[in-house]
């Protein structure tokens, strides 16, 4: 377990930042509806680090890029409400508005665009894709800096922290059309970025072109960027994916020191739970487009409750013990297509404890551990009974009848056929 498990102060008692309640986000392809996010619900506090898990495909990165409405088409969030906290904004859209939170799915569309960078961040998967591989990092850098400069002419509270582009250059940057986008104030802060997430000689990698950066660089860089306009919630997406593992440590050790040094807060995503018991204060347990348990760290990981949080607990190597067997989750990640999901719990296919009653969509319970430990589970609100148990074959190609339940015998599947034939 990690300090961040025994550190309480970050998380229980601070004020929440960020709201979501049952937050939807469907694709609308020629194959059909996907489910991607399923009425998804979580606080982000002050200062802390929430961790979302899972397997791929489970709508973990879907739900990130639908807190800051950058899901593309044929994406849409489709339901749901994300409080933000805000004052300023609250008391200017009253409408959207509930004390000091603003739902920001109520908010125009260009107030929404105008969040990214002051408010929300993201750092993405793959650096050397979301660079331009053209342009110089520090450039980059720069235009990221520059925007909210710009965006800081209006007299908006809740853009950028950074000041300095006023109306004159507004007005001389729409007169002089050779004149560079970014100013020298703008370069000079790029290159202080680069030396606050730990880059050498920033002044001379400011000038080089992404390919001369490697992966562990071009992430820093990424995060540089990301923090541009110091915002309040940087959303971290699989920060460490494709780095060795001394650079992963590096790169945790640089988002922690960073969260603590300014007080942020972070949505960590990743499949990796070794990541998650060493970065975060909270976490959501996602599968199949849904936040299946949720709680503390020691919640989760000293008491699960959900059969999914199990396995992939039980598929983490035991360095104080490497003899036995890991247990893989068996089977695989259902379709997210509307017309195959079917109403019951997603997971009742993969589950060795699935019952009759999780033929049934169940709620969200309490759980034990701490008040705020919830699991989308049956185990959360009474013991498994193996009398109830599901065949092991029952959810196999050639399935019953969704109408069937376990007793079901074949003279009864004749009489409903003959009923039905009537």
């Amino acid at each position: 377990m990690s300090d961040r498990a025994t550190d309480g102060a970050t998380g229980p008692t601070a004020p929440d930042l960020l709201r979501v309640r049952d937050l939807s986000t469907r694709f609308f392809t020629e194959e059909g509806q996907v489910n991607a996010v399923e009425s998804v619900s979580f606080d982000v506090r002050d200062g802390e680090i929430l961790g979302i898990v899972g397997e791929s495909g489970s709508g973990k990165s879907v739900t990130a890029l639908s807190l800051i409405d950058l899901v593309e088409s044929p994406g849409e969030v489709t339901s749901g409400e994300v409080w933000y906290r805000n004052e300023s904004l609250a008391d200017e859209f009253g409408d959207a508005a509930d004390g000091e939170f603003v739902d920001l799915q109520q908010l125009p569309p260009r107030v929404r665009r105008s969040l990214r960078g002051p408010s929300f961040s993201m750092i993405f998967q793959d650096p050397m894709s979301s660079f331009n591989p053209s342009i110089t990092v520090g450039e980059q850098i720069a235009e990221a800096v520059e925007v909210q400069r710009r965006a800081s002419a209006n007299p908006r509270s809740t853009r950028s922290r950074t000041q300095g582009y006023g109306l004159g250059k507004f007005l001389l940057d729409g007169i002089v059309p050779n004149r560079d986008y970014t100013d020298p104030e703008s370069h000079e802060r790029a290159v202080e970025l680069l030396d606050q997430v730990g880059i050498p000689d920033p002044e001379q990698r400011a000038d080089e072109y992404p390919h001369q950066f490697s992966g562990g660089m071009l992430q820093r860089a990424m995060i540089a960027q990301a923090l541009a306009g110091e915002p309040d919630v940087l959303i971290a997406d699989e920060p460490t994916t494709a780095l060795d593992v001394t650079i992963q440590a590096q790169i945790l050790n640089l988002l922690r020191d960073l969260q603590e040094e300014r007080n942020m807060s972070i949505v960590m995503i990743t499949h990796d739970l070794g990541v998650i018991a060493r970065m975060c204060d909270r976490v959501c347990v996602m599968y199949a487009g849904e936040v299946v348990e949720r709680g503390t760290l020691a919640d989760v990981f000293d008491r699960p409750t959900h059969p999914y949080t199990e396995g992939l607990l039980g598929s983490i190597p035991d360095l104080d013990d490497p003899a036995p067997r890991l247990q893989p989750i068996e089977g695989n990640v259902p379709s997210l297509l509307d017309e195959e999901m079917g109403d019951r719990c997603y997971f009742a296919d993969r589950c060795p404890k699935a019952m009759r009653e999780c033929l049934d969509h169940p709620p969200e319970f309490d759980a034990d551990g701490s008040d705020e430990h919830r699991a989308r589970c049956v185990l959360a609100d009474h013991d498994y009974d193996p009398s109830e148990a599901l065949p092991e074959d029952y959810f196999e190609a050639d399935q019953p009848a969704e109408t069937d339940r376990p007793g079901t015998t074949d003279a009864d599947r004749r009489t409903e056929e003959v009923q039905n034939d009537d």
